[in-house]
């Protein structure tokens, strides 16, 4: 049965996606006390990336930002994978976004507000965050953009 954070995803429409299975010698979660660490997402719908390119050229901003969603969406999975409930996050404390994007591109802040409305919409005054938003010139499988995490978890 699906708990209140859950219930609020699907109200606005937002599904968790499956989680994918590690492509290298890393996993997808650490816990560390009541800390659990989240390796980094890409915007992937029905497991295949959905955005590619570089945001500002390939992909616009309102792209960038359904991509930063998709990302946080992966986050939420991921999390619920390792703790079962996600009612069982007390805060997301920390996302960090690193973004393809084209040269003199400026609206990387902008761009991760799509992620940070996922977490604030789902879990409240909880979801509210520290984030970084950082340009990077390329990205594995030619992604947009990647979301990792830190969460503080029950």
């Amino acid at each position: 049965m699906p708990g209140e954070v859950e219930k609020a995803l699907e109200s606005l429409g937002w599904r968790l996606p499956e989680v994918g299975k590690p492509t290298g010698h890393y996993v997808q979660t650490v816990r560390s006390g009541n800390l659990l660490f989240i390796s980094a997402k890409f915007p992937k719908e029905s497991g295949r990336l959905k955005f590619a390119g570089k945001i500002g050229r390939e992909v616009t901003v309102e792209q960038g930002i359904e991509a930063a969603r998709l990302a946080a969406l992966g986050v939420l999975a991921t999390a619920k994978q390792a703790v079962e409930d996600l009612d069982r996050i007390r805060r997301v404390v920390q996302v960090e976004g690193h973004l393809a994007i084209a040269p003199g591109f400026h609206d990387a802040f902008d761009v991760m507000e799509g992620a940070s409305e996922v977490f604030v919409k789902a879990l409240g005054e909880r979801g509210k965050h520290t984030r970084l938003a950082q340009g990077v010139d390329e990205l594995p499988q030619n992604a947009c953009l990647e979301i990792q995490a830190v969460l503080e978890v029950e």
